[in-house]
């Protein structure tokens, strides 16, 4: 179905609410990592709703969901200072979120302290690949405006192509990912896939 503030067609599944993102990351999971046959401890921030009754049902996922105020999360925080331990969480996602945040790299910052060694985190953000550089102006507080600079009224920011560097600078080691593409043309039409959009996947590999 259609969807989406400049409603993009034939992106919405009517049956379980999936965006095209969110089959792009379930797909990659599945294919590529043990993401549904290792044990691990597993915080989902902003859980869309298509993922998390299907996650919840995984048994080797220890699978805890969290929230600034949304009534389906388990837990109530903000990203910028996670009431989580150090090095406590085995895969951390989190999608579209960090073009609402005040200081991105702070929440980087606070993913990378509560993921083990060894641990990884998916976070997608709306992002515009002409950009050489995320654009970003905090004089820009107008809602109209920022719908006008940031695509939405609640974003403070524009994702460029500089966005998985931000990434590396909280410390995560980071492969970008055109996997639509590796996927190739059948899939991707049947699952009605990004083909452009670029998954990153970021790992902790050092304390």
């Amino acid at each position: 179905m259609p969807y989406g503030i400049d409603t993009r067609s034939n992106v919405l599944c009517p049956a379980c609410l999936s965006l095209e993102r969110h089959r792009l990351i379930w797909i990659y999971l599945n294919k590529e990592t043990d993401f549904f046959t290792s044990e691990q401890k597993f915080l989902h921030v902003a859980p869309e709703q298509c993922f998390q009754s299907r996650f919840k049902k995984v048994e080797n996922l220890e699978y805890l969901t969290a929230d600034l105020e949304s009534p389906i999360a388990d837990m109530h925080f903000d990203l910028h200072s996670i009431p989580l331990e150090d090095n406590s969480f085995d895969f951390f996602m989190c999608n579209h979120v960090l073009e609402h945040v005040e200081d991105d790299a702070q929440v980087m910052s606070e993913i990378y302290r509560i993921l083990r060694v060894g641990g990884t985190a998916i976070v997608q953000v709306p992002q515009d690949y002409s950009l050489e550089k995320t654009y970003e102006d905090a004089s820009i507080t107008d809602p109209l405006d920022r719908e006008k600079h940031f695509l939405q009224k609640d974003h403070v920011r524009l994702y460029g192509m500089d966005y998985p560097d931000r990434l590396r600078n909280a410390g995560f080691e980071v492969d970008e990912l055109h996997y639509a593409n590796v996927l190739g043309d059948e899939l991707t039409k049947r699952y009605s896939l990004p083909e452009n959009e670029i998954l990153y996947v970021a790992r902790k590999v050092q304390q």
